[in-house]
């Protein structure tokens, strides 16, 4: 039987998104079970947030890092309400919910009701400049090309042209998808990152067929015809940033359990029995009945090569990419684009030095005073790694410059601020499933050794929150039946 007096000690290492989801779900639950739980994150960074990270200052609010999350996912929204964030969430402004994506340098909108891959209507297809009239025709073949039958692993760039032809991936697609994964479409593993696409074919055969019918079985009251490139009526953000959300999760945990500035050099354990020794690179070290890694790929993999170097070896295989965002601000009257949308994205094959520019001001209400407009330009990603290179002198060159042709953004802007994310988002290749499904097998050999974060189960916050709060519940479950999990 268990000793109800005794306490299971579980660290998590890594103080993002991941880790903090993951170690509130285990302290939600530490309640209802029946021995204690002593409660570790350790941070090697001087603060909590990972990738996200919001500066307010002189009435601007700056986000770093990600600036919203999707509804349709539910785990998102479940988090914030079981934290008393629901009444701080706000939708993007109804007034704008569209995109542009450049064409020969100009801002062209998304054709109306065009979801990244899937057009729920055809006449804004038709009537778009982004196309071609051979571009168009060849994107209607859609509707009368048979479903593939085989199960042969697919890229995102091997679909849409087999679907829709080369120039709706080169000039609609791939910038949209890019802007989502700062990936190259021609590795991206569609089966790892847009499955519902591959339903849609399976079940309806045509993307367009699969997409208008999905329009009408939603009916009326779900409809946003002037919405294009996403659905943002879906997207929502905190009232004060993005970083609410990990202050909220580190303020409902047990105090004192989070440590920062605790950089950890390795874990070891003499025997599947024994307690995880978790040494720091600064203090002495920690025991751990169990263990949570919840940081990238690649920095898990320097953790645990001591333990188990082919473990490490099949995760620094996973591919990350870096990326640059540089917040902006103007006054309004120094940009002539009436910027009545969210932003733009920016085709590879434009061969500009920028993936997309966001409208923040415009996207959500309260990112910058009266007067003046905030914008956001990415920067790099798997395609211009070399981007990610340049100086700051350099990046600030390269985004006033791009702003100035595409949006007519003139003068001094009122400031610059530039953040960077070395290696901070994997890259879905063709066969990332298998390899993740590699990694879970060998990490099996690891009783009460979890892996958490978005290098294996989706890029998104909701995606994330429902891997960590996962990979929390089956923590629990193996410390409540300690002979299973040694098994």
């Amino acid at each position: 039987m268990c000793d109800p007096l005794k306490s299971d000690r579980v660290i998590v290492i890594g103080g993002g998104l991941s880790g903090l989801a993951a170690a509130h779900r285990i302290h939600e639950r530490s309640g209802t079970l029946r021995r204690l739980v002593d409660l570790t994150v350790l941070e090697a960074r001087p603060r909590l947030g990972g990738v996200i990270a919001t500066d307010r200052f002189d009435g601007f609010t700056l986000e770093c890092g990600p600036d919203s999350f999707i509804t349709n996912k539910p785990w998102g929204l479940a988090l914030c309400e079981r934290l008393g964030l629901s009444e701080r969430l706000i939708e993007t402004d109804a007034s704008h919910r569209r995109s542009f994506v450049v064409r020969k340098g100009r801002l062209v909108p998304v054709p109306e009701g065009f979801v990244l891959m899937a057009p729920q209507r055809l006449t804004p297809i038709l009537t778009t400049p982004i196309l071609s009239w051979r571009g168009k025709l060849r994107m209607l073949m859609d509707l009368v090309l048979p479903r593939r039958d085989d199960e042969v692993e697919e890229s995102l760039a091997g679909f849409v042209r087999r679907r829709f032809g080369r120039e709706a991936l080169d000039r609609l697609v791939q910038p949209l998808v890019a802007g989502i994964y700062t990936a190259d479409a021609k590795d991206l593993s569609l089966k790892a990152t847009l499955p519902q696409f591959l339903a849609m074919e399976r079940d309806h055969r045509s993307l367009i067929l699969a997409a208008r019918r999905e329009a009408r079985r939603r009916g009326p009251r779900h409809a946003a015809p002037q919405a294009s490139g996403a659905r943002y009526g879906m997207f929502v953000t905190l009232d004060e940033g993005m970083s609410v959300l990990p202050s909220a999760l580190a303020a409902a945990l047990p105090p004192g359990s989070v440590r920062l500035h605790t950089a950890v050099r390795r874990i070891v354990r003499n025997e599947p029995i024994s307690p995880w020794l978790v040494e720091l690179l600064d203090g002495p070290p920690r025991e751990a009945d169990a263990l949570i890694l919840a940081t990238e790929a690649h920095a898990a993999a320097r953790l645990i090569d001591a333990q188990d170097p082919a473990l490490a070896l099949q995760l620094r295989a996973i591919p990350y990419a870096s990326s640059v965002i540089a917040n902006v601000a103007y006054r309004r009257d120094q940009i002539q684009h009436p910027l009545d949308g969210f932003g733009a994205v920016v085709p590879a094959i434009e061969d500009r030095s920028i993936l997309a520019v966001s409208f923040s001001s415009v996207k959500f209400a309260n990112r910058a005073p009266a007067g003046t407009v905030l914008l956001r330009v990415f920067i790099g990603g798997a395609a211009h790694p070399e981007f990610c290179e340049l100086d700051d002198r350099a990046i600030e060159e390269l985004v006033r410059r791009e702003l100035g042709e595409l949006i007519g953004a003139a003068g001094e802007p009122l400031f610059l601020r530039i953040d960077r994310h070395p290696r901070s988002m994997p890259q879905y290749i063709l066969g990332h499933l298998d390899h993740v499904a590699a990694i879970r097998r060998k990490l099996a050999c690891h009783p009460r050794l979890y892996l958490a974060g978005i290098a294996y189960d989706g890029v998104g916050i909701p995606d994330c929150i429902h891997a960590a709060e996962t990979t929390a519940d089956a923590l629990l479950d193996a410390l409540a039946n300690p002979a299973a999990s040694a098994a």
